[in-house]
């Protein structure tokens, strides 16, 4: 049965500025057990998205049509008394900054404890202490025990990281949303990070959600992936599918900007040339189009998410031809998207 299906997703705010459109027509589906990676820039609309299947993204200037479903309960005309109690225990959340989603004036175990509690009134106060101490441990914190009293700020990043999984995992979530949560942490403390996550979904067959903008962790811990661009998914396939068969030019340059471990080291880097669009004022048709070395009159008109080639499940949003994509994606004998605009590495 599936866990998770959005449909024709939109999410706008009115600001002083006009209307932002930060989420336009996403439509996904998750399993059981499976982690969907969602992939892009700033500003492509990732976060809202995960934002707005918790329910955080509601205020008096937002626009939310669509659906969102729970198995088979619509998230969107919840009430915010049924979401709360979805919150933390149906679908929980890693927030990107864990400094400022952690109360600074309350030690780390009563936080956890807090929430225990909340979806669990019938237990003890010091049954909820013993599993927090657990959570913390198995989220990799040493002298969990002792640590369970300390205050946000005692933590490093990493360690913080850790009590945000830990609360995440508490009431065990079909859902766990993982909004960037090894930004800003070293190479090291994200392989961590990323193999707790890992780990802990595959315990309690939790589905994973992982906003994310880099191509690295998603090879290491999704099964699927979403490339999202100017608020739109330009393209959705498997991890194989997304790497040795991509199909949307955006997903070309994500690729191509990748340094490669087992080519030599080259004197430039790709980049892709330009700027994402302003979600206030987007490029009529293809978002990317733009940006895209191979754009052509047809992309003016907005091509929908669809099979355009390749294995049932592999869609994008663009109007070459299976062939063409093949022929252009290919720079310098890897993918890649060709471009006169280069970055010095």
């Amino acid at each position: 049965m599936t866990l998770l299906t959005i449909e024709n997703l939109r999410v706008s705010f009115r600001t002083e500025d006009g209307v932002v459109q930060a989420v336009d027509d996403v439509s996904l589906t998750l399993d059981p057990g499976e982690v969907l990676a969602i992939v892009g820039e700033s500003g492509s609309g990732k976060s809202v998205t995960g934002l707005t299947v918790m329910g955080l993204s509601r205020s008096p200037n937002a626009r939310i049509e669509g659906s969102i479903k729970l198995r088979d309960q619509e998230l969107l005309t919840a009430s915010d008394d049924q979401l709360r109690k979805i919150r933390g225990n149906d679908i929980a959340m890693i927030f990107q900054d864990p400094m400022t989603a952690l109360n600074p004036v309350h030690r780390v175990g009563d936080q956890i404890i807090e929430q225990i509690r909340a979806h669990n009134p019938d237990m003890s106060k010091a049954a909820a202490r013993d599993r927090t101490v657990d959570l913390m441990e198995r989220a990799g914190i040493p002298r969990a025990a002792e640590r369970i009293r300390s205050y946000p700020h005692e933590f490093s990043g990493g360690m913080r990281q850790r009590v945000m999984i830990a609360m995440a995992m508490s009431c065990s979530p079909a859902i766990l949303i993982a909004d960037e949560p090894t930004t800003a942490l070293d190479v090291t403390i994200q392989a961590q990070i990323l193999r707790e996550i890992k780990k802990l979904g595959e315990e309690n067959q939790t589905a994973v959600i992982m906003v994310t903008h880099d191509l690295g962790v998603v090879a290491d811990i999704a099964d699927r992936a979403l490339v999202m661009y100017g608020g739109r998914v330009v393209e959705e396939g498997s991890l194989d599918e997304i790497f040795y068969d991509p199909q949307h030019p955006y997903t070309w340059g994500l690729l191509g900007s990748i340094t490669r471990l087992d080519r030599e080291r080259p004197h430039r880097l790709p980049a892709i040339p330009g700027l994402p669009p302003s979600l206030l004022n987007a490029p009529k048709g293809c978002h990317f189009r733009p940006r895209c070395p191979f754009e052509f009159d047809k992309c003016t008109e907005v091509p929908a998410l669809e099979q355009r080639g390749g294995e049932p499940g592999h869609r994008d949003r663009c109007w070459l031809t299976p062939e063409e994509k093949k022929e252009k994606r290919v720079v310098d004998g890897q993918i890649g998207l060709r471009t006169e605009g280069t970055v010095i590495a």
